[in-house]
C-alpha cells in the first residue's frame, strides 16, 4: 500500500514530538523548517535552565492553562509524568527543583536534549529540510516554499509558532497568508513579559535589577505567588508573567491597570498589624526592616507608591504592605516576550486541530489562541498537542 505523505512545517516543539510519534510505517514525513536548524526557540529557552514542564498533580496542572475547555483534554492524553517517562525512555534523566520546575539532570545541557530527539526522528526515516521557508499557497493550493519545489502532500501540519523571538524564526509572518485564506488569527499581544510602571529615576538608580522575592501579585480576583524584578521598563519575574494574560486583557480597553502587591503572603493584616504596633524600635523604616524582615527595595516600593500618611500609620501601613497599588501603564515589546497571546482563533480548528476551511490540514502549538505561564507549561502544551495528533493521524 502506497504511504500517504505528511508535510510537517515547522521546527519547534510541537512540531517535533509530532515528527518523532507520527507512523512512519505508515507515512512519508518531511519536515520544513526554514532556519538552518530546528529547535531554536527550545535552545533560547533553555539558556536560563531548560524547564521541560512542571511537577504537580494532574489537576493542578490543568488549572494553568486557559483556555480550559480546550486544553484540558490535551494535557490528559499526554501529561507532565507522560513526558517525563517519554524523555527517560530516549536515555534523558530529569529531577524536580525545589520550585516543582522539572529539568534535566545537569549531564544534560539543552542542545543534547534536541539531538536526542532528533535523531530519534531520523531514525523513525522522518526527513528533514533546513533553510526551507513556507511562503504561502499557490493559486491551486499547493504549497509554495522558497528553496523547494515540493510534490503533491496528502496532509500539512503547520507549527510556526507565536510572533515573539524573531531570531528564532516564530516572527508570526504567517498570520497574513492565513487571513487571505479566510481563517480568523487574532492579533498577536505579549505575553509572559514584563510591564511597564513609571518608576522615579531615584528609584531605580538604587533598586533596578533587585528581586522581591516569595510576594504575590493580585489582579481581578487572580493570585499569582513567585518573585518579581525591578527593571527599568517596571517590573519582571514568574509572578507578573502569570498574570500578562488578565493585564493585557485589562489594557486593551483601559490606558493603565493597578495591580497590588502582597510583601507579605504568608501573613494576615492582622498580624502585620501587631507586628507595627508591638514593635519596639521607633523609626518605621527599621521596624520595616528589622520585625517584617522586608529589604530595602520592598520598603522603597511603599513609599513611593503611598502617602507619607499612609506609611506612618500603622493601621493604614499593614494595609499598604498587604496590598501595594501598582500602576501598570502596558506591556513589553511583542519580541522580548516569552510567547504570544493570538493567533489561530480555536473556533477555526476541529477536535483534532484540524483547519475547518482546509481539509488535510493542521496547526498545533503556539500558532493557536492559547496561553500558558511560564514554569514548563508552555513546552508541556507544546509537546502534548505534538502527541496528540501524531495518535490522532496513526489511528486513520
Amino acid at each position: 500500500m502506497q504511504k500517504k505523505h505528511i508535510t510537517i512545517i515547522g521546527g519547534g516543539p510541537a512540531a517535533l514530538m509530532l515528527a518523532a510519534e507520527l507512523d512512519t510505517e505508515k507515512y512519508e514525513v518531511t519536515l520544513c523548517e526554514k532556519k538552518k536548524t530546528v529547535g531554536r526557540k527550545f535552545l533560547v529557552a533553555g539558556e536560563g535552565g531548560l524547564n521541560l514542564t512542571y511537577h504537580a498533580p494532574l489537576e493542578e496542572l490543568i488549572q494553568q492553562y486557559f483556555p480550559g475547555a480546550f486544553m484540558d483534554p490535551i494535557i490528559r492524553r499526554f501529561t507532565n509524568e507522560d513526558w517525563i517517562s517519554w524523555l527517560h525512555a530516549l536515555g534523558i534523566t530529569t529531577f524536580s527543583g525545589s520550585s516543582n520546575r522539572v529539568f534535566p539532570e545537569k549531564e544534560w545541557k539543552p542542545i543534547d536534549v534536541l539531538n536526542a530527539i532528533v535523531t530519534r526522528i531520523r531514525k523513525r526515516g522522518v526527513h528533514i529540510r533546513t533553510d526551507t521557508q513556507w511562503l504561502g499557497w499557490k493559486e491551486q493550493g499547493q504549497l509554495l516554499f522558497e528553496g523547494w519545489e515540493e510534490t503533491e502532500t496528502d496532509i500539512v501540519v503547520f507549527a510556526l509558532g507565536g510572533a515573539s523571538w524573531k531570531v528564532t524564526g516564530t516572527d508570526g509572518g504567517w498570520r497574513k497568508e492565513f487571513l487571505e485564506r479566510g481563517i480568523d488569527v487574532r492579533p498577536f499581544q505579549a505575553a509572559n513579559c514584563g510591564f511597564a510602571v513609571a518608576w522615579t529615576q531615584e528609584f531605580l538608580s538604587a533598586h533596578e535589577g533587585k528581586p522581591l522575592k516569595n510576594i504575590a501579585l493580585r489582579y481581578r480576583g487572580q493570585v499569582a505567588k513567585g518573585e518579581l524584578v525591578i527593571s527599568k521598563l517596571g517590573l519582571e519575574g514568574n509572578a507578573i508573567y502569570a498574570l500578562s494574560r488578565l493585564l493585557q486583557e485589562g489594557l486593551q480597553s483601559e490606558s493603565q491597570v493597578v495591580i497590588h502587591l502582597d510583601l507579605k503572603p504568608t501573613m494576615s493584616h492582622e498580624q502585620v498589624q501587631q507586628k507595627l504596633r508591638n514593635s519596639l524600635l521607633t523609626k518605621v523604616t527599621d521596624i520595616l526592616k528589622k520585625d517584617l524582615n522586608l529589604d530595602s527595595t520592598a520598603i522603597a516600593i511603599v513609599k513611593q507608591c503611598t502617602d507619607k500618611d499612609t506609611f506612618l500609620n500603622p493601621t493604614l501601613l499593614a494595609a499598604a504592605i498587604k496590598s501595594v497599588p501598582i500602576v501598570i501603564h502596558g506591556a513589553d515589546e511583542l519580541d522580548k516576550a516569552i510567547s504570544t497571546l493570538g493567533g489561530i482563533a480555536l473556533d477555526e480548528i476541529d477536535a483534532h486541530f484540524q483547519l475547518k476551511k482546509i481539509p488535510g490540514t493542521y496547526a498545533i502549538g503556539e500558532m493557536l489562541d492559547w496561553y500558558a505561564p511560564t514554569g514548563g507549561y508552555l513546552l508541556q502544551g507544546c509537546f502534548s498537542m505534538g502527541w496528540a495528533l501524531a495518535q490522532h493521524l496513526n489511528t486513520q
